[in-house]
């Protein structure tokens, strides 16, 4: 059995220490989370992020990119080569993160349903059935009452595509799109109402749009929820801080998806050293940081990483 603080060394979970022992006695009430991040945080070589991600416990990485280009660039070559990296690290993909939905809603449908047939096709390659998707920005004179039915129609469009590729896609509450607040992305969810249209729940995101993430907007969006991707932020500046240190009400949702018997990833994406449109980066050390941080509350919830 993995230690609780799957983020330490096994030799630590060897020793019969406390943690080791706590694992025993609530053996009952223990979950298992596969844990993933973002590998372009730590470097853009994907046989550094793979070294990393298994040093710090994870079992899988969610591709944004690698060697700098972005999935939805990524040529077959690279895919195969990028699948031949991970295997040879018993490393397994959880999700693609694409930048599908990252784009003024005025542009055609069909302009994001060309890019998200590119992604499909990385993500079979990489073997997984999840893209990271997201909702649409708008321009600065329009509301998001203005957009609602374009989003939707593009919305529906792509999670009709998914359907028929077989993959699953989850939305990301990124702020500035139209589903950044919970009612908004409940609104989606709704309305779209399809199978292959799921959450990926960012609890930093939702803080950096004033919303409670937990207190708002958790017990209204779990029924879609699917994919945890895992940081934290200050209500006060927006700025991103390891799991626990912000306002984002992490040991909440974590005990709460625990009680509900979430079993789907935890995906780390820290954003501790910058972040941009495409993305942030922590780097190798500040990514350890996160990780550690983002264990221990998951330990104190009773819940395993592996």
């Amino acid at each position: 059995m993995n230690c609780v603080t799957a983020l330490e060394p096994k030799a630590s979970c060897l020793r019969g220490g406390r943690k080791t022992q706590e694992i025993r006695v609530s053996k009952t009430t223990i979950a298992v989370w596969p844990l993933s991040g973002f590998g372009d945080e730590i470097d853009p070589d994907p046989a550094v992020q793979a070294a990393v991600l298994l040093a710090l416990g994870a079992s899988h990485i969610e591709v944004r990119s690698a060697w700098g280009t972005n999935v939805s660039q990524l040529e077959p070559e690279q895919v195969a080569r990028l699948k031949e990296i991970l295997d040879e690290k018993r490393l397994k993909v959880s999700a693609v993160a694409s930048p599908i939905g990252k784009v003024e809603v005025s542009l055609p449908v069909e302009h994001e349903l060309q890019r998200l047939r590119q992604v499909i096709s990385v993500a079979k390659g990489l073997d997984t059935k999840y893209i990271r998707i997201f909702s649409f920005y708008r321009a600065e004179d329009r509301s998001a009452e203005d957009i609602r039915e374009d989003v939707l129609i593009r919305m529906g469009a792509l999670a009709a595509l998914a359907e028929e590729s077989g993959v699953v896609l989850l939305h990301e509450n990124e702020k500035g799109i139209y589903g950044d607040t919970p009612q908004r992305v409940l609104d989606i969810m709704q309305s779209v109402d399809s199978p292959a249209l799921r959450i990926a729940w960012d609890n930093a995101n939702f803080v950096q749009v004033g919303v409670k993430p937990f207190t708002e907007g958790y017990a209204m969006l779990r029924p879609y929820l699917e994919y945890f991707q895992v940081k934290d932020a200050l209500s006060t500046t927006g700025e991103v801080v390891p799991s626990g240190e912000g306002d984002g009400e992490l040991d909440a949702t974590i005990a709460a998806l625990k009680a509900d018997g979430f079993a789907g990833f935890a995906s780390l994406e820290p954003h501790l050293a910058s972040a941009h449109e495409l993305g942030g980066f922590s780097g190798p050390v500040a990514f350890g940081i996160a990780a550690r941080a983002f264990a221990a509350l998951a330990a104190k919830n009773g819940v395993e990483l592996s």
